[in-house]
């Protein structure tokens, strides 16, 4: 490390640590450890890469102890230091400051959240002495990735590689404060991991400083958890929304009057679309009311995936495009939920209506909801949901059943992957299912997996029916009963795992005449268009289309594949350009 400026030195001993074990933003299963990288995430550009860049951005000059940026505060874009210091230090709202980056002559400062346009930081910038830098906008960050496809690469990997750094060091977000086990931490924490959002969960049963904010604060019981924004603004167990509007990840406004495509639903389908479309310069907007990634961002590990031999959790390849897709200008709104879609067209546009009350305007939609998680007829079902029962096996969930009991309930190749990542955590894994085999439902490798895993049972003709517990520990004992000859069974499990297959989530599409099977899934076919909806301008991709193939890499062909629509219905459409 001796070739690298002091800048980066000194910051490799403040992050000098292993980052291949971040689950969002995951590196190349062959990468070295983050320090060794250090040149990668925090490069410093020469003279001539500058020259290159300052069209794309102005000069600006800071005093000495100025800051460039706060944390929880809207900043101004992405900043190249051409003389001076600026100290990056991530601050949260219990006022604790922790040192991320030194950054000087040559260094660009900014993280993956700076391509979105009107971003919030997640950590302060302040001058150190007398600085000048140039200060790039984020459309224009974006503009220099496409243009100086060299440079935009470095720049693209630096950013991934700090967003990482500040997920794994849990610095530059919101601290949650409550039971690591109870169900609304879960909840919350559960949205932030899957947007890749950093965030730091305190226990106060263990944390003194944790009790002291509760003591002072004295939340009633249903108001924990407590979640502090490193603004200093305290939110009493918040819902999804009212904590991505505090955080800066859903704005009030959407920033256009209208868009060429509005994509329903940020899984592979649609971030594939999101991101064939916007780097092919349409105007995109992609609503989704949980997470980016959909069912496939809940996936373990994805083993036959094309392109990754060693596999990849889904988490990891959605989040890949997510950033793609950002590079590129796609506009996301998550969490907010779609309620209905109109389709007069009476000013030759769609209409959206969200959930909260505001209307998206489109000249065309793509319908990419996936499916929603089928849930067996079992009483009391609902009361443990995230409280022991489980729709998706991620480390987080792996954590909670370290050295447990564990039962899989399902046959398809989500159930086969999750038993095989859990049995490397769970003492026992109990794998559940009600015909007589695996072989009819699960990929061949996934079979051969499990049946040499020693730690993985594998009952047929097994279901469960019933679930007991308590509002305080959740989940205790499950009972099941065999097939076969009605025996029932009593285990002290505190944890179940869910995975019996979706059914389509198209209720929001009652009423606009787009046309669906009895079973709810997008009827295509239009025009000879295999993702063309009986409504023209309307395109479905992805689980949601009737007789699509339920693959992740079936869903991305699906999404390249409605682009090249799009523009045919575009171009026989033509409209003034949204704006």
């Amino acid at each position: 490390m001796a070739s690298l400026p002091p800048a980066v030195l000194r910051t490799a001993g403040i992050l000098e640590t292993a980052m291949t074990r971040s689950e969002t933003y995951a590196v190349d299963a062959a990468a070295r450890p983050f320090y060794v990288r250090l040149d990668e995430a925090f490069p410093a550009l020469t003279d001539t890469q500058i020259a290159r860049i300052r069209r794309f951005g102005s000069a600006r000059r800071f005093a000495d102890g100025e800051l460039l940026f706060e944390a929880g505060k809207r900043r101004s874009g992405m900043f190249i230091v051409l003389s001076g210091q600026i100290a990056v230090t991530a601050r949260d709202g219990l006022g604790r400051i922790t040192p991320v980056a030194d950054q000087g002559p040559g260094q660009f400062v900014a993280e993956l959240g700076t391509l979105a346009d009107d971003p919030t930081s997640l950590a302060d910038g302040r001058a150190e002495g007398d600085v000048e830098a140039l200060l790039i906008p984020p459309e224009k960050i974006r503009a220099l990735m496409v243009e100086e496809a060299d440079l935009g690469e470095r720049i693209m990997r630096a950013l991934v590689l700090r967003r990482v750094a500040l997920i794994e060091f849990e610095a530059g977000g919101p601290l949650v404060i409550g039971a690591a086990a109870s169900r609304d931490v879960v909840r919350l924490v559960d949205f932030l991991r899957r947007n890749g959002h950093p965030h730091r969960v305190l226990d106060p049963a263990v944390d003194p400083a944790a009790a002291d904010v509760v003591a002072r604060l004295s939340p009633v019981s249903s108001e924990l958890p407590l979640v502090i924004c490193p603004n200093g603004d305290i939110l009493r167990n918040p819902n999804q929304a009212a904590l991505a509007h505090a955080l800066g990840l859903l704005g009030d406004r959407l920033l256009r009057s209208a868009y060429d495509v509005a994509i329903v639903g940020c899984g592979p389908a649609g971030l594939s679309t999101a991101v064939y479309a916007a780097s092919e310069g349409l105007s995109v907007v992609v609503l989704d009311a949980h997470a980016f990634g959909g069912q496939a961002g809940a996936s373990a590990r994805i083993e036959n995936c094309f392109g990754f031999p060693t596999g990849i959790s889904g988490v990891a390849l959605t989040a890949r495009a997510y950033a793609q897709a950002r590079k590129f200008g796609a506009e996301f709104a998550i969490p907010v939920e779609v309620k209905e879609l109109d389709c007069t067209r009476k000013d030759g546009l769609f209409s959206l209506l969200l959930e909260d009350g505001r209307h998206v305007r489109t000249r065309t939609v793509v319908v990419a909801t996936g499916a929603r998680y089928r849930r067996p007829a079992i009483e009391n079902l609902a009361a443990f949901e995230g409280r022991g029962v489980w729709y998706w096996a991620s480390p987080f969930e792996a954590k909670l059943c370290a050295g447990q009991e564990v039962i899989i309930v399902g046959g398809g190749n989500s159930a086969g992957q999750a038993a095989v990542f859990l049995a490397g955590h769970a003492a026992r894994v109990r794998m559940m299912v009600r015909g007589s085999g695996l072989a009819a439902s699960m990929s061949s490798y996934l079979i051969q997996r499990i049946a040499a895993n020693s730690s993985i049972d594998v009952m047929t003709a097994t279901e469960i029916v019933a679930l007991e517990g308590s509002p305080e520990l959740g989940l205790e004992r499950v009972r099941w009963r065999s097939r076969r000859d009605d025996a029932e069974t009593t285990a002290p499990i505190a944890n179940v795992f869910l995975f019996l297959g979706a059914d389509p989530a198209t209720s929001w599409l009652a009423g606009s005449g787009v046309a669906l099977d009895p079973l709810g899934f997008v009827i295509t076919g239009s025009g000879g268009l295999p993702v063309a909806s009986s409504i023209p301008g309307v395109f479905a991709a992805g689980d949601v289309r009737l007789g699509s193939v339920k693959r992740v890499g079936s869903a991305i062909g699906e999404g390249a594949q409605v682009v090249a629509a799009l523009h045919s219905f575009l171009e026989a459409n033509t409209l003034t350009a949204p704006g």
